[in-house]
């Protein structure tokens, strides 16, 4: 390692756990990784850098003005939001994430989330463990209502890999499956209306980039033109849903239930409207833990690798 190999810098090394790790590239180099990095830490560690790897941490323009050797940020994920892209292209650095790896994870969780809501999972679970079975004058306890996925319209927003894993996986279940258009669209032979899809399907699963266009996609609008007793799934990105009129509109019965792997702040914040959302018996939140199974995250830090290594090579 000698001192002008360029210099790669990891602001979160632990959003992997212990058992999964990022090798570091075969091509010259020199390594600096951190366990976590907050905001006002960010210029400082990235001054000196050639690469960057970051999760979530967010690499704004600010931070790039004050690292002039900077030339490739590495997202160790698929969602880029986390980086001032348009900064990032005006200094001439790539930014190179991962897309494809989770595809089988995100896609099995949102089904899960999707079949345990059908079918009551949560609130028959406890009615075992709070003694009510134990207390019911009959052999069973009906605790919720339970519907089958199969005959169920499934909308999906959003059309890449995760969306069309989930796709397959809601055929299988025998649901009926539609690909949304963008809010305001027109019209496309492939796509059903974004209006539509709210008035007809029985689920709706979100798996879209968060953009000024689609935050706050869901929101107190959309949800009143929305099928009464819809099922609502999120594992994309958390501010994608307006939480104040999903929270509303689950107690007015519009939303049925609601699965949630994604919150707008992460983590949240004592207070914050996903935990009240949490509470209630009708929705599951997971910590954004979707992406994580073993095999979707060891492919994930192999790609990150290959992505540097490519670099670092001359490829780009």
């Amino acid at each position: 390692m000698a001192s002008d190999d360029p210099l790669i810098v990891f602001l979160d090394q632990a959003s992997f756990p212990e058992s999964i790790r990022i090798h570091p590239p075969t091509a010259p180099h020199r390594w600096t990784q951190y366990p976590r990095t907050a905001p006002d830490q960010v210029a400082e560690r990235i001054k000196d850098a050639s690469v960057v790897i970051t999760n979530k941490v967010k690499v704004g323009a600010e931070a790039m003005a004050g690292a002039p050797g900077l030339k490739l940020i590495a997202v160790s994920a698929t969602g880029m939001d986390n980086v001032d892209q348009a900064a990032a292209a005006q200094r001439g650095i790539l930014v190179r994430n991962v897309s494809g790896y989770a595809m089988t994870a995100v896609a099995e969780h949102a089904m899960m989330m999707m079949l345990a809501l059908a079918r009551g999972l949560d609130v028959h679970r406890a009615a075992v463990t709070d003694g009510a079975w134990t207390a019911s004058p009959q052999f069973c306890v009906f605790a919720a209502p339970m519907r089958d996925l199969s005959g169920l319209k499934l909308g999906l927003l959003g059309s890449g890999a995760i969306a069309s894993a989930l796709a397959q996986r809601a055929r299988a279940f025998g649901m009926e499956v539609v690909f949304a258009g963008r809010r305001g669209a027109e019209a496309r032979p492939d796509r059903v209306p974004f209006e539509e899809v709210l008035a007809t399907c029985d689920v709706i699963s979100l798996h879209c980039p968060l953009t000024d266009e689609t935050r706050n996609l869901l929101d107190k609008k959309t949800f009143s033109g929305m099928k009464p007793g819809m099922i609502v799934i999120n594992t994309a990105r958390g501010a994608l849903i307006d939480e104040a009129a999903l929270e509303a509109a689950l107690k007015a019965g519009i939303v049925l239930g609601a699965g949630l792997d994604v919150a707008p702040t992460e983590p949240p914040p004592a207070g914050a409207p996903i935990l009240r959302l949490a509470a209630m018996p009708n929705v599951i939140v997971t910590p954004h833990v979707a992406w994580a199974s073993a095999g979707a995250m060891r492919s994930l830090a192999d790609k990150v690798t290959a992505n540097i290594q490519a670099f670092l090579e001359g490829a780009g």
